[in-house]
């Protein structure tokens, strides 16, 4: 069992728009991004005018500093997180408002990209969609790049992704082989089919990104997880205590999944991680009510 590599320079936009057969959306979720939004809409919004992809959904989490009229004046479809689902309490981080936006998302496969990207390009979605539009047997995909580090007027040409090295892959290695071979299982960048992500609970927070390769992994196994290098990103790096918070949750992660494997004695300590449901599970008629309920389980 391996996990399928890429280049984004195998999938351009005239490619994508030739092969596709399904419906395309890609979503930004984003707090504060002011700086940055823009070079990340601007290329989705084209993309979309060009036939590419369908839906640009900004999911802003009431940015006070104008992310999202930058995003609408530019094209997006902005929707306020804590508006989504709204009847689930307070929105809990990334991984919540990932979730919610599913709620607004309408095509057959969707991509979730970072909005704080420096260096962002049109290749950046179509690279991830470009296994799922080219490759039958692929289900999800994950981003990869070479990661500069920011410290002061000084930039190293890496360093960063230092949760990943220091916690994700290790632990990987240890628990997860056939996924070892993912160069950034935390990636953000992401795309999948719908049908997938509709059967997978939303890690809250920080933790959504391992939370889903480990439930995508069990689902479908490796075989049908691809990884694309998608050059250089680069973004604002977190201070160290900051760290420690996004390591915990990501171990936290990792762990309920071990123990729902059986392969960790489960102690009955309580557990910082919050999970959303399947999207699937959500019936209709709740929907037609405009609520969820509240579907947090530890």
């Amino acid at each position: 069992m391996t996990v399928s590599s890429f280049h984004h320079s195998q999938f351009p936009a005239d490619r994508l728009r030739a092969e596709r057969e399904h419906s395309i959306s890609v979503c930004v979720p984003v707090r504060e991004e002011a700086l940055t939004i823009a070079g990340v809409v601007a290329p989705l919004v084209a993309l979309r005018e060009a036939g590419v992809i369908d839906q640009v959904v900004v999911a802003d989490a009431d940015s006070a500093d104008g992310t999202g009229a930058i995003a609408a004046e530019l094209g997006a479809e902005v929707h306020s997180q804590a508006g989504m689902l709204a009847d689930n309490g307070p929105v809990r981080g990334k991984g919540d408002a990932m979730w919610r936006a599913l709620s607004v998302l309408t095509g057959e496969l969707v991509c979730f990209v970072d909005g704080d990207t420096e260096d962002f390009g049109e290749h950046f979605a179509c690279g991830l969609l470009g296994p799922l539009i080219c490759a039958a047997d692929v289900h999800f995909v994950k981003g990869f790049y070479r990661r500069p580090f920011s410290n002061g007027a000084t930039t190293a040409p890496t360093g960063g992704g230092r949760v990943t090295e220091l916690m994700a892959r290790p632990m990987l290695d240890a628990f997860y082989a056939p996924l070892a071979s993912l160069h950034q299982p935390l990636a953000g960048e992401v795309a999948a089919r719908r049908e997938l992500l509709d059967r997978l609970a939303f890690c809250t927070g920080y933790a959504v990104e391992i939370g889903l390769l480990l439930d995508v992994y069990a689902d479908v196994g490796s075989d049908a997880i691809a990884q694309v290098d998608l050059g250089v990103r680069s973004h604002r790096h977190q201070p160290l205590t900051a760290l420690g918070d996004m390591s915990a949750e990501v171990l936290a992660a990792i762990t309920s999944r071990l123990r729902r494997e059986g392969r960790l004695v489960d102690d009955g300590a309580s557990s910082r991680l919050l999970e959303r449901p399947p999207f699937a599970s959500l019936t209709a008629s709740a929907a037609g009510l405009g609520g969820y309920g509240a579907h947090t389980t530890p």
